[in-house]
């Protein structure tokens, strides 16, 4: 599990990355901040809400454990690995391996890069006896049977097989932080991350950020299951269908996939994916601006204003006027206000 870059945004980020906190299309029509929501959504009660998330809260223990996942598997010949001594019981080495049944490999009887501890029973009688006393960077070939019968490929059962394998170098006891080196890190290729200290913060930060979006998921959706929704306005309707349709393209664009393998891979067309998902973005808005209007909660000019320069300088823009050019003051206005009514959401959320 490489971490090659911050991947994790909070649930309402996602909303305005889908283009679902669209502002007004035309001047005829009235933007989500001066709609009546009540002839549109009925709120319930959204002070008590519960949920439950899967994530683990970021902790000291939670984060050891995904550094260590990432170290170790950052680890290579080349970059601390041991290849000076000899394979000995109780090690754990890093193989490739090829077997063949009269000269001709057998099906799932290959593998590049596989980790295997010695004495660990975790092959079949033979395999690793045989890699004991090996030098990492020498290739040997081993003569063994399956055992009979073999009941994970019957065709098997009883066979003498050769195993050419090369042991590409003994993985060092990693137990915890305190077996890590810096030299390794930077093959986890983190920008920025070039030390075991540095490693720790990010992989906390990471795992903080995952555990937040994963609370404001949880929490819209239990929201917004205890709306009633009456209707939706057609306009909003039409723009959050416009704006989920363009920036789909350009996800899968940057996904470097065609649309006909999304729809490969999702079940449904584009166009379908559009008309069945744009009306929730909707109910999201509608419903947010609800509560927004009931607690007090939308962003006037002054706070708007103050919002979108903290905005410009921490997302690298270098004016609000850069900013306003590539979306619009109700799309941001919207999106403001979303943060407050999430922030409060999750406040009056018991989560398990």
């Amino acid at each position: 599990m490489k971490i090659m870059r911050k991947i994790v945004c909070s649930a309402i980020s996602v909303l305005l990355a889908a283009g679902l906190l669209a502002g007004c299309g035309s001047e005829e029509e009235l933007p989500l901040s001066q709609l009546k929501t009540e002839k549109y959504v009925t709120l319930g009660d959204y002070k008590n809400l519960t949920v439950s998330v899967m994530q683990p809260k970021a902790d000291d223990t939670y984060t050891e454990q995904v550094m260590l996942a990432v170290y170790i598997e950052s680890i290579s010949a080349d970059n601390g690995g041991i290849t000076d001594r000899a394979v000995a019981v109780g090690d754990t080495v890093n193989i490739d391996y090829v077997g063949k049944m009269d000269g001709v490999p057998f099906a799932n009887g290959s593998d590049t890069g596989a980790l295997l501890t010695i004495g660990s029973g975790q092959f079949i009688d033979g395999f690793e006896d045989g890699l004991i006393d090996v030098m990492p960077g020498e290739t040997v070939d081993l003569e063994i049977s399956f055992p009979d019968p073999y009941y994970n490929n019957p065709d098997l059962s009883g066979q003498p097989v050769v195993f050419t394998v090369t042991v590409n170098f003994i993985l060092p006891v990693v137990e915890s932080i305190e077996d890590m080196h810096d030299e390794v890190v930077p093959a986890i290729e983190i920008e920025g991350v070039t030390t075991v200290e540095e490693l720790r913060q990010y992989v906390y930060e990471y795992l903080d950020e995952l555990y937040t979006a994963s609370v404001e998921s949880a929490v819209m959706e239990a929201f917004l299951a205890q709306c009633e929704f009456k209707s939706l306005p057609e306009h909003l309707l039409e723009q959050s269908k416009e704006s989920l349709n363009t920036n789909l393209l350009n996800a899968i664009a940057e996904a470097g996939i065609t649309p006909d393998e999304f729809a490969l891979y999702n079940g449904m067309t584009i166009s379908d994916y559009v008309e069945t998902y744009a009306p929730d973005g909707v109910k999201q808005r509608l419903a947010f601006q609800a509560v927004a209007n009931k607690e007090g909660l939308n962003v006037d000019d002054e706070e708007l204003q103050l919002k979108m320069e903290e905005y410009a300088a921490n997302n690298g823009y270098e004016s609000v006027e850069q900013l306003v050019n590539e979306n619009s003051l109700e799309d941001f206005r919207a999106y403001f206000m979303s943060l407050n009514v999430l922030d409060l959401l999750v406040e009056n959320t018991q989560v398990n």
